[in-house]
């Protein structure tokens, strides 16, 4: 992931009184078109737009597709524009000249490697068009071949303004907007991770030949129209070692208290534990509906448990994440401290009851005995639609099964 520092023609948050430089002739609040300029020459578009809260306070907000995602504050220093985007320890650090703004997309430590941006208002389309029309209406799923996985892509078009979302067996892309020009499309998000950029063609067989970039890396990868096309059982992917029926772990909290399954508190209730991290955008998706959903529940007899491998594990940085984390989706339930984030080999050697680990989230049922009942790989999430509606449904009936024994 990269992250900007943007000098400011107009943006806000945390702002108690903004300079009156001759650079600045108003504020940030409006509609804006960012790009993220890559070193290859490959530019990812995005649209954002900052607005001032019931306090007169400035915070800046994404847009993909039907998702309107609240990032956090906007702070004005002088002509610079700075937007937070604490969900995942990021930042936009832009120069501000009006109606048009320079700068870098960094993390908030500033580490790393900065990604340079430039923004201007006012500018509402996503990818410029040069008004060719589409061939025909791509709509539909498609069977994709992605470098060490299958999946699945699902078009959305109209006219030629397109949306779309790809899911792997480890998640999904989440909500991917752009257009199509002939047989070419061109679709790009973000919400303060890594930007993604998926561009390419559909032939007239229905053939898709396509390539995946972020700042970080970029991968082809093919597809073929097929309204069939389905991802393998979400629940064959994970499973324990043989020998194993229970999953065992002892991990502490933020606070050094060691918490495991065992304790008291879960003894003779079903348990969800879920794999994950804050800086996980699939994570992220899951507890948005996993918060809400252990405050409606908790009462029958269920309890929740998140396991987090974190990017790092010194105090300072784990408190201020996961305190972020848990206040932006009302978690109240537990939460404990795996490791740092390694190798997905390595996060599997914590966790030995497990015989392999795949990817994040992994979520686990555990009924009332502690024997483990089922094991999810990945989360499919709103974006997705009907695969979303299904999960749901899914786990609302393992739940109730579960409590029933």
């Amino acid at each position: 992931m990269k992250y900007f520092l943007f000098p400011v023609c107009g943006f806000l948050l945390f702002f108690t009184g903004w300079s009156q430089s001759t650079a600045v002739h108003k504020g940030p609040e409006g509609k804006w078109r960012g790009v993220f300029k890559l070193k290859d020459g490959v530019e990812i578009p995005f649209n954002f737009g900052i607005v001032s809260n019931t306090m007169g306070a400035p915070t800046a907000y994404l847009l993909n597709a039907e998702e309107k995602f609240e990032v956090g504050a906007v702070r004005i220093t002088a002509d610079s524009v700075f937007i937070s985007l604490n969900q995942f320890d990021n930042e936009l650090a832009f120069s501000c000249k009006s109606d048009e703004m320079t700068g870098v997309f960094r993390r908030q430590d500033k580490t790393g490697t900065d990604v340079p941006v430039a923004a201007s208002r006012n500018a509402s389309y996503r990818f410029k068009e040069t008004g060719i029309a589409p061939d025909r209406d791509f709509s539909g799923r498609y069977s994709v071949e992605f470098r060490t996985e299958k999946g699945v892509g699902v078009f959305t078009q109209k006219g030629n303004h397109l949306r779309a979302v790809f899911l792997k067996t480890t998640g999904d892309s989440r909500y991917l907007e752009g257009i199509v020009e002939g047989n070419h499309f061109y679709l790009s998000s973000f919400i303060g991770a890594n930007p993604s950029y998926y561009y390419g063609t559909i032939d007239a067989d229905g053939k898709m030949t396509a390539t995946f970039t972020t700042p970080r890396s970029s991968q082809e990868f093919s597809g073929k129209f097929d309204e069939k096309a389905a991802l393998p059982d979400a629940y064959s992917i994970t499973n324990l070692k043989d020998g194993y029926s229970t999953f065992d772990f002892c991990f502490p909290d933020v606070h050094g208290k060691k918490i495991s399954p065992h304790d008291p508190r879960y003894r003779n209730k079903v348990l969800v534990v879920t794999i994950g991290g804050t800086w996980c955008q699939n994570c992220m998706d899951e507890a948005a509906f996993l918060a809400p959903w252990y405050k409606k529940n908790r009462n029958r007899g269920v309890e929740v448990i998140a396991i987090h491998y974190e990017r790092q594990m010194d105090t300072v940085y784990i408190k201020k994440v996961l305190t972020r984390f848990r206040q932006r989706f009302g978690i109240t339930y537990d939460a404990v401290l795996g490791g740092a984030m390694p190798d997905l080999a390595q996060v599997a050697a914590t966790l030995p009851s497990l015989k392999t680990f795949v990817g994040f989230p992994t979520t686990l049922f555990i009924d009332r005995n502690g024997q483990v009942a089922r094991i999810h790989t990945g989360f499919s999430g709103p974006a997705t639609g009907k695969y979303y509606t299904d999960f749901v449904k899914e786990f609302n009936d393992e739940i109730d099964l579960l409590l029933q024994h």
